[in-house]
């Protein structure tokens, strides 16, 4: 008469080596299924009608429908009060990294440049670089972040935005939904929304390092707005204008989101 204990480890062992091949199966089964499925949803966006030219072009029309609906999820969340981290000036970069040259590569007239605010009204401001000096300067070092991938601290001064419509009077133009900006030689635009422009944060700047920004960088003066990433702030600006309708915008133009914001 055998003895049941000599019996009872194979039977183990058989039982252990049936669930793991169970459990590979289901494994290899539900990663083929996700690895299908996953490709199948590549497939039918690759394959998905471009959208129509426009204020934005260049993105199938699924992920321009996906982007829309992240904007407005975020825009319903944004607030002046979330301020971005800043940091000591000991911490920002001495050799500063440039995302694009578009738009600041042509030559400048730096004597007769003037900044050109379009107001509502039809009136058009013309404003030299000294009268947005004497405003107060507020100085700011944060994180500067491309869509690139690449993140930087960066010190810049300027006038606050919120500040330079305060000083010029442009109340009326708050009330319009965006804000356009554009380069003198109108190689290189972007569109912001009223609530981003309006950021505590967001400077119209003329200084990097505490030293007049040079012509690379945006020279005499461009956008900082810390709460988008770097395809929003624009070098040598030129002209700044408002609507109630998007403003059309460089990078949008390309398929990247419009909102572009962090």
């Amino acid at each position: 008469m055998s003895d049941p204990k000599e019996n009872k480890k194979p039977e183990t062992e058989a039982s252990v080596q049936k669930q793991i091949n169970r459990r590979n199966f289901i494994s290899f089964t539900t990663y083929t299924v996700l690895g299908v499925a996953a490709y199948g949803g590549w497939r039918k966006l690759y394959t998905s009608p471009i959208e129509t030219l426009g204020i934005t072009s260049g993105a199938h029309k699924p992920l321009r429908r996906a982007l829309n609906k992240s904007e407005l999820f975020f825009r319903n969340f944004f607030s002046n009060n979330h301020l971005v981290k800043t940091y000591p000036k000991s911490m920002a970069a001495k050799v500063v990294r440039k995302n694009t040259s578009i738009g600041a590569d042509s030559r400048l007239d730096a004597a007769n440049w003037r900044l050109q605010v379009k107001k509502i009204t039809g009136e058009v401001l013309s404003i030299t670089i000294d009268e947005i000096k004497a405003l107060p300067k507020t100085d700011l070092v944060f994180d500067f972040k491309c869509v690139e991938g690449w993140d930087q601290i960066q010190h810049w001064g300027g006038v606050r935005f919120a500040d330079f419509i305060e000083h010029f009077g442009l109340h009326p133009e708050t009330k319009l939904d965006y804000v356009g900006m554009e380069t003198p030689d109108k190689g290189y635009y972007v569109g912001l929304d009223m609530a981003s422009a309006m950021h505590p944060q967001t400077l119209l700047a003329y200084e990097m390092n505490d030293q007049p920004i040079p012509v690379p960088h945006g020279a005499p003066l461009r956008l900082i707005i810390p709460v988008k990433y770097g395809i929003k702030n624009l070098k040598r600006i030129g002209t700044i204008s408002f609507s109630n309708r998007r403003p059309h915008d460089y990078w949008a133009e390309q398929g990247y989101d419009y909102y572009s914001g962090l």
